[in-house]
């Protein structure tokens, strides 16, 4: 290339460009800047609910004259004060380490500006600007190639791996890498005009989570934003009617029905566990940017493959070497030795032959003339003496096709050495090469196959190559292969796709759509990329994983990060969502007892105008023992069992007959306290050890079978609880434990225990006459 005839841009020319616009803007797709995590994590309805409390239980202090009092109920803001820094600790965290990510690979550019090399910022190139490209460099803009001739590896775009051949007048797309050669480009299009802009600026919207957890907790949380007001205004009106009762006193009343309907306590667990998931899986260098994909990925029964930099490490190796008879081993050794140090060219099928063969004690050949590899003649080849070397496409240099090396080409790309004597071509032997599968690839496969996962391969790469790699992994149906360039409608396309396993030739636009219908068909799908022509699809997917070694859009639009490019860590994150999902429906439904017996006792308590009996610092004393600190430690246990029904009629069912149990008990209570002649306070003492209790027996029966774990926190609450009641009274505004405070409790607590049976028992027979009416309609 003859840099000398290439002026450039005048320092004018680039001024006037600046000034109309015509400077290159990064459009990659961004990451959340920390101001948006803060705000999406701080105002959000739960919160400004929970607030709202707060200020209503500070006026009641105010009205009463007691700040302190106040002040102590409201204690359950604690949970989301909790909950907003671990969703928001762990946003940034993620955030910060894909920025720099980011930032490593940010490089300058070269150009040529009044007849002078410079470095700049990719920010600072200008439309028409003349940029210099060498071995190794990345294309950072659309530009057409004004001097020299190279070849590029365009894979992080296409999907495919063989090199192209760049000559004057061809155009290299953003993206794409310099394997070999230096050319002086002219930059033709900027900002999202850019190929990879083009593709990527679809991959712009903010996709909804296919998280049955998220849902499900959504759907519990707008059902009780759309009662809880009416019902806390209703409720404060009827506390107002009886005598004797306070506004401060009506308010806490309210407020404590209120808290006590809302499962904050989940919100939090919820989002602890999957923090805990989300460090453990760091340690495994895997990088969580969204913590219900955990459980995304725990419950997806496709998993669509990339084959470059997923399947494979991107790279090729030498397999073997087959001689001609009389070629001495060592002398071809040698030979190709030599042949490596003489030419340049870096290109996956030289460097995987460079590991092989090349030794820095060689030497290059006393040659006379190099003809570099083109993607046009497929050879390579060294003229030394009255002999030219040859290295490249077997078919390409003999012209004709041998019969031996056909057979070795079904599985592997087949390089020829061969020696040209006198216009006769000498074959002395050819080098068999693979792409390189990673290692875990094979073991991480097969445990995806065991789970009952189907698995597909999407790739832009030629099928019959995508197919043998599929066969060297085991991926049932890898014969079942097709070129996706002869599928043009969503119906051919849905047809190849229930019908094929292997899809090559695919269009970043097909990935996406092939992504769509996966999901028509039913399938929670989850898909793997490492390219620019993966990030539709991976923005598609139901969860998303990226390589750390691919480009920054995959990055910042994948849920998942493997920051080692390591396949085999996704079994890690599939055995992380299950122990989430699995733990938290078993604790979640200590959360949901509180809200429907609450919710219960609070429409009753409307109706028929009796004291509300807990207030906001009954509940602070009854979650801890009952619900928060249990359902944390039984959430954080080891859970690899595989993720059965829904989980919101799994947490209702086994949370119904606790809560109706808790419910009749307190009505009972409350029916018969006038005809007993029980105080107020002597009533919501007898309610707090009633559902504590109760709420104890259930906790027992959750932590069957026992370890030394559950024991230990079973038997420290059982005594924490204890320890409250009869040294902490005052605190927790609770009254002595006198004879009928004690008789009546243990009377209600075994009417309980029966009551409890006989729901448990109701709930079998509606699930099981259910299940035969369905059957019949």
């Amino acid at each position: 290339m003859k840099e000398e005839n290439i002026k450039g841009l005048t320092s004018k020319e680039v001024e006037e460009r600046v000034s109309k616009g015509l400077v290159h803007t990064d459009v990659t797709v961004p990451t959340k800047s920390i101001k948006q995590i803060i705000l999406d994590n701080t105002l959000t309805p739960f919160n400004f609910l929970n607030f709202g409390l707060v200020a209503a239980i500070i006026v009641a202090g105010l009205i009463a004259n007691d700040i302190f009092r106040g002040l102590k109920n409201c204690l359950f803001i604690g949970t989301v004060f909790f909950n907003m820094f671990i969703s928001i600790f762990n946003e940034i965290r993620s955030k910060k380490i894909v920025d720099k990510l980011s930032l490593l690979e940010e490089a300058k550019v070269t150009v040529i500006r009044d007849s002078k090399r410079i470095d700049i910022d990719k920010e600072e190139v200008v439309l028409d600007d003349v940029v210099l490209l060498k071995t190794g460099s990345q294309v950072m803009l659309d530009s057409k190639v004004l001097e020299g001739e190279c070849l590029v590896n365009e894979s992080l775009i296409t999907g495919e791996d063989d090199p192209i051949l760049k000559m004057k007048g061809d155009t290299v797309l953003s993206g794409s890498f310099v394997i070999s050669g230096n050319v002086a480009t002219k930059v033709i299009h900027i900002g999202e005009d850019n190929y990879t802009s083009k593709i990527s600026k679809d991959a712009k919207y903010v996709k909804d989570l296919n998280s049955e957890l998220m849902h499900s907790l959504d759907k519990v949380i707008k059902g009780i934003s759309y009662l809880i007001i009416p019902i806390g205004l209703f409720l404060f009106i009827s506390q107002l009617r009886i005598v004797g009762t306070s506004v401060s006193d009506a308010i806490l009343g309210s407020v404590g029905a209120l808290i006590g309907m809302i499962p904050d306590g989940l919100i939090l667990l919820t989002s602890s566990v999957l923090a805990v998931s989300v460090f453990r899986l760091a340690q495994r260098k895997v990088l969580v940017q969204e913590l219900y994909c955990i459980e995304t990925l725990a419950r997806v029964d496709m998993l669509c493959l990339d084959k470059t930099g997923t399947i494979t490490e991107g790279v090729m190796e030498v397999v073997d070497t087959k001689l001609e008879d009389g070629v001495d081993e060592k002398e071809f050794k040698d030979l190709v030795n030599s042949f490596c140090h003489s030419v340049e060219d870096v290109s996956p099928t030289m460097s995987a032959i460079r590991d092989k063969f090349e030794t820095k004690s060689g030497k290059a050949f006393n040659y006379t003339k190099v003809n570099p590899f083109s993607s046009e003649k497929k050879y390579s080849s060294v003229v030394v003496g009255d002999y030219e070397y040859f290295l490249g496409a077997y078919d390409f240099i003999l012209k004709d096709k041998n019969t031996m090396y056909d057979n070795y080409s079904l599985n592997y790309r087949v390089i020829l050495f061969a020696r040209k004597e006198k216009s006769k071509m000498i074959p002395l032997g050819v080098i068999l090469i693979q792409d390189k599968i990673r290692d875990s690839a094979k073991n991480t496969i097969k445990y995806f196959k065991e789970q009952g996962v189907e698995i597909k391969v999407i790739s832009g790469d030629n099928p019959a190559t995508v197919s043998n790699i599929a066969k060297r992994v085991d991926i049932d149906g890898y014969d079942k292969y097709i070129d996706l360039s002869t599928c043009n409608t969503h119906e051919e396309l849905k047809e190849a796709f229930k019908k094929y396993t292997i899809f090559g030739r695919v269009k970043p636009n097909q990935k996406k759509e092939l992504m769509i219908i996966a999901k028509e068909l039913g399938h929670t799908v989850a898909m793997t990329g490492d390219g620019v022509n993966d990030v539709l699809a991976l923005k598609e997917a139901d969860c998303s994983i990226a390589m750390a070694s691919g480009t920054e859009a995959t990055r910042n639009v994948s849920q998942l990060v493997l920051m080692d490019s390591n396949f085999d860590s996704l079994p890690h994150v599939v055995y992380e969502g299950r122990r989430t999902i699995n733990n938290i429906s078993r604790s979640a439904s200590l959360f949901l007892v509180k809200t429907i017996y609450t919710m219960l006792i609070t429409v009753t308590i409307i109706m028929l105008g009796f004291n509300y009996p807990f207030k906001p610092i009954h509940l602070s004393l009854m979650n801890l023992i009952t619900i928060g600190a249990p359902s944390f430690i039984l959430a954080m246990e080891p859970n690899n069992e595989r993720i059965k029904g829904s989980f919101l009629s799994m947490v209702i069912q086994r949370s119904a007959p606790i809560s109706f149990t808790v419910y009749t008990m307190i009505i009972i209570l409350l029916f018969v306290s006038d005809g007993l002649y029980l105080e107020q306070a002597e009533v919501s003492t007898i309610c707090v050890l009633l559902t504590t209790i109760i709420m104890l027996i259930y906790q027992f029966r959750l932590c069957i079978p026992f370890n030394w774990i559950r024991r230990t926190m079973f038997i420290t609450l059982s005594l924490l609880f204890t320890i409250e009641v009869l040294f902490f009274r005052g605190f927790f505004e609770l009254s002595e434990l006198n004879v009928n405070v004690l008789f009546l409790t243990g009377i209600l607590l075994t009417l309980g225990i029966l009551m409890w049976y006989f729901y448990n028992m109701m709930l079998k027979f509606l699930k099981r006459n259910v299940k035969k009416y369905i059957k019949r309609v």
